[in-house]
Parts: structure tokens; C-alpha cells; sequence
């Protein structure tokens, strides 16, 4: 089984319990904001899109060889407000050598929309998320020893996690598509905390309640709510998931197949 497909899967599986508000029992998957955008603003974006984003990323919004596929973006699927996304539009950041995109701040917004709209599309109009009866025997393709030693060894799973401890039985506890989510894409009881540092050396540390390339925001021990413009502060996080993040674009396939094997079989 293809990697990618393998991804897909698990974090389609992972995340697509929830219903979009307002939707009625249209499933939703993946995405950060509550609920559809608004129609017309889609409909002014996806001309906006396809006048200065198109020719990379495709009218679709599905990517080129010189573009990303912006339905497999992470920033886009984790971006609430949209504020990322108009980031990346207005200074050309995450693009190379391209110029930031001449448009007013009412056309990114409607830009946003539209993206917005056609990653919500792509999700309902596919093939959606596999049946919790997906058979064991379509997923177990890896080396259990090999996954063991990736766990122990290049994949620094060890250091966190024991299959004594915190994984035991964890083959058991989890149906097979669960499992398979759950270890590519986990998901975490502890918030994302953070320490900012301000111009004049003041650290305040707390929950992260917004954290993007414009806006800084925390909640502190006291439940006080904090925000700085992010371009004036200083940020350490402390995201209890960083490391699954960053074995993300490291899998191989082998790997993938191979801890799955390796976890499937701790009962």
C-alpha cells in the first residue's frame, strides 16, 4: 500500500468523526475551521484564485509542478481564522523567488474562502474514511522486527513511549485503521504551552490560544488572556506532539508499514 495512501487513510480515520456545523450528517474531516464559508465570498475568491494563484496552484486548488497541492496543506488545514493563509498571499513567504500577490485585504479574504470551500469539497467528495471492519490483513504488509528496531533506533520512539508502559496492549486497545491514525497522527490530553519574551525582557508563559505569522495569544496559569503582534515577540513552544510532526515527511513507506506491524502486535 502506497505511503501516501497509507496517510490519508489514517488521518482521515483519525479526525473524521465529528459533523460539520451546519451540514447535517455531511461527515467532517480534517479541517480547522468550525463551517462552511460564506458563497459569495467564495464565488469572488475562486476568480481572485484563478487570476493570481492558478498558474501554480492549479484552478482546483489541487497543485502543479509548480505549485503545492493546497488540499494536503498542513498550514491550510490548521488555519482557524485564515490568517496564515493571507500571511503567505500578502509577503510571498513559503513561495521562493515569487513576488507577494498584489490583492486588497477583501480579496484575501475571499481567497481564503475559496481555498477554504475547496478543500471542504475535496474531503466530501472522496472516497472517504475506511470502515472500522477494514480488515487487518489489508494493512499488516510490514516487518514487525523491523518496526521494533525503527522504534528503538531512527524513529526516537523509545525515548517517549515504552511497550511495556504506556504502549502495552495498544494492539489490542484500537482497531486496526484506528491504530494505523493514531501513531501516524496522535493525538495529545496536553496543551501547546509557550514562553514569550517581550521587547523589554517580560517572559509570560501559558497556554497557547493563538499562534500564527500575525498574532501571538496565551492563557496564563491565572486563566489571564495575553497577545502580542508576533513580529514584536520572542516564541518557545512546547508542543507535546512535536516529534510525531517532524517524523511526518521522514516515513518511508517501509517505515510506516513496518511500526504499524510492530504496534499491531503489542497485545
Amino acid at each position: 500500500m502506497n505511503f501516501r495512501r497509507v496517510l490519508a487513510l489514517g488521518l482521515i480515520a483519525g479526525f473524521g468523526a465529528g459533523l460539520l456545523a451546519g451540514q447535517g450528517q455531511i461527515p467532517r474531516w480534517w479541517w480547522a475551521w468550525p463551517g462552511p464559508p460564506d458563497a459569495q465570498s467564495v464565488a469572488r475568491g475562486k476568480a481572485v484564485f484563478a487570476k493570481a494563484c492558478a498558474s501554480c496552484h492549479a484552478e482546483n486548488a489541487a497543485g502543479t509542478s509548480r505549485g503545492a497541492n493546497l488540499m494536503r496543506s498542513t498550514l491550510v488545514r490548521h488555519d482557524a481564522d485564515g490568517s496564515a493563509m493571507k500571511s503567505v498571499v500578502e509577503t510571498g513567504k513559503s513561495h521562493g523567488n515569487v513576488k507577494p500577490i498584489q490583492m486588497s485585504a477583501a480579496e484575501a479574504n475571499d481567497v481564503v474562502a475559496y481555498i477554504e470551500w475547496a478543500v471542504q469539497n475535496y474531503d466530501r467528495t472522496s472516497a472517504g474514511a475506511p470502515p472500522q471492519s477494514y480488515p487487518l490483513s489489508g494493512l499488516l504488509v510490514g516487518n514487525a522486527e523491523a518496526g521494533k528496531a525503527f522504534f528503538n533506533g531512527a524513529g526516537g520512539c523509545a525515548k517517549c513511549h515504552s511497550p511495556t508502559g504506556d504502549l502495552a496492549g495498544i494492539g489490542s486497545k484500537y482497531s486496526p485503521v484506528d491504530l494505523q491514525s493514531r501513531f501516524l497522527m496522535p493525538r495529545s490530553r496536553k496543551p501547546v504551552m509557550a514562553t514569550v519574551t517581550t521587547a523589554s525582557g517580560e517572559k509570560v508563559s501559558g497556554r497557547v490560544l493563538l499562534l500564527n505569522n500575525f498574532d501571538v495569544s496565551l492563557q496564563d496559569a491565572e486563566g489571564k488572556t495575553h497577545k502580542w503582534a508576533a513580529d514584536s515577540v520572542k516564541v518557545e513552544t512546547e508542543d507535546p506532539l512535536a516529534a510525531h510532526r517532524e517524523l511526518l515527511p521522514k516515513y518511508t513507506d517501509a517505515d510506516v508499514h513496518n511500526m504499524f506491524a510492530y504496534l499491531v502486535n503489542l497485545k
